[in-house]
């Protein structure tokens, strides 16, 4: 049987992973996918970067649009990155009846109901295992291996620089800027880190899981996004004493009311697997109804993990070539007119529980000002430290662990305490996850 036939779009760090692994494991493949999978076709801008990369096995174009015309064609792997090109490159694939894999969180997170929707009019196959958690199957678990379970809610590490800086400021006790460098200079950080560090990869990311979980459109507008940028190291100290690590988690949840979609810095339980979760990997926890929890650990990022996500969709793609549309995986795991529509919750509807740090003066009365403001909006506390001042000192820290209340309820309680005059410093708010 002829090898199917692909293009590839963009030979950077992915693109030449996914070559050389395809090299590589050419026959183990061959075996699994019943046909053999060839790129015969590259386009980069840097054609000679490109040629050096794979030689004169496949041809070199520098025009991502000459391989969409090609006939031969049966599977354009877009690798550019982005939602501006790569955007129009996917769509032109799609209208050309070729089938589309990609790595391209954002391009899914934002313009994934469009894409998907392109795609199953025109009985093509758009796979995206790659876009999130790198090496990780968690876009199949989530499909296939969890569908008889009604998934009520998942939390993830989803990107190793945030993590890596979180396990560095943990581990050396460093403040967050210098953890920030540190990640640059081993390269886990690019020069400008904003989409790691303020949370939008991970969101990107949560915004493709929530979807698939709970058969709701990708709606990465709605999503809560909050980064590391603010946390101290005072923070993270305060969180081992009480016994929890601090994590940026991704996380999306089913409730009566909607769906939560959100990412943020949450304190974790040091005893939870995914608290220990240390440097740039990546972990997912999946609760489902039928199957209870599950974790996913393993590589996020690099150039042979991502390829091995990226391989595993063109073999999909080639045993179900030939099915029938209808009879293929739904894009979203859940089929097109049965879709919910289901409301994603604002921030101030979502209830968990909070970690507060407040800088007040060391004088009687202050903890029991304190305490009544939160006793008179029905929040109760869970725990409480309070560091003893040294000599000469008249402020000190007092950290509380509430239980659950409403986000909103919380907002309005912070402005309230904030207003006293003992409490001399913006309050730090983190919110708490159990994962039980």
């Amino acid at each position: 049987m002829k090898a199917i036939q692909v293009g590839l779009l963009g030979i950077g760090t992915v693109g030449s992973g996914v070559f050389n692994v395809l090299k590589r494991n050419q026959e183990e493949i061959k075996r699994r996918a019943g046909r053999g999978i060839e790129i015969t076709m590259v386009a980069d801008l840097d054609a000679a970067r490109a040629r050096a990369a794979v030689g004169d096995t496949a041809k070199v174009v520098s025009d991502a649009r000459a391989v969409i015309a090609n006939p031969e064609i049966d599977i354009v792997i877009e690798l550019i990155g982005g939602c501006g090109v790569a955007k129009a490159l996917v769509m032109e694939a799609i209208d050309a009846g070729k089938h589309v894999v990609t790595a391209n969180k954002a391009l899914v997170a934002v313009h994934g109901t469009e894409i998907f929707a392109a795609a199953h009019r025109r009985g093509v196959m758009v796979a995206f295992e790659a876009a999130v958690a790198g090496g990780i199957p968690i876009i199949k678990a989530l499909r296939e291996g969890l569908t008889a379970n009604s998934i009520e809610w998942i939390a993830g590490i989803i990107n190793g620089t945030t993590n890596f800086i979180l396990s560095e400021m943990r581990d050396k006790g460093l403040d967050f800027e210098v953890a920030l460098k540190e990640a640059q200079r081993l390269g886990y950080a690019e020069t400008d880190p904003t989409f790691d560090i303020e949370g939008v990869d991970a969101a990107h990311k949560a915004t493709i899981m929530s979807a698939i979980a709970f058969g709701i459109p990708v709606q990465f507008g709605k999503a809560y996004v909050e980064g590391i940028t603010k946390l101290g190291a005072q923070d993270i100290r305060y969180a081992e004493q009480l016994g929890y690590r601090i994590k940026l988690l991704g996380i999306t949840k089913r409730t009566p009311a909607g769906i939560e979609l959100r990412v943020h810095p949450s304190l974790v339980p040091a005893k939870r697997l995914i608290a220990n979760v240390e440097g740039a990997m990546n972990a997912v926890m999946v609760q489902g109804d039928a199957v209870g929890t599950t974790l996913y650990y393993g590589k996020g990022a690099g150039s042979e993990p991502t390829a091995s996500a990226v391989i595993a969709d063109l073999v999909d793609i080639t045993r179900l070539h030939t099915a029938d549309a209808a009879h293929r995986v739904p894009h979203l795991a859940f089929q097109p007119d049965s879709m919910s529509d289901a409301p994603v919750l604002p921030m101030s509807d979502v209830v968990t529980s909070y970690y507060l740090r407040l800088r007040v003066a060391d004088q009687a009365g202050v903890l029991a000002k304190v305490t009544g403001q939160l006793a008179a909006a029905g929040i109760s506390i869970d725990a409480m430290l309070q560091r003893e001042a040294g000599e000469g000192e008249k402020q000190t820290d007092l950290i509380i662990l509430t239980h659950s209340v409403r986000e909103g309820t919380m907002n309005d309680v912070i402005a309230q305490m904030q207003g006293l005059p003992t409490v001399l410093a913006p309050i730090t708010r983190i919110r708490k996850e159990e994962l039980a």
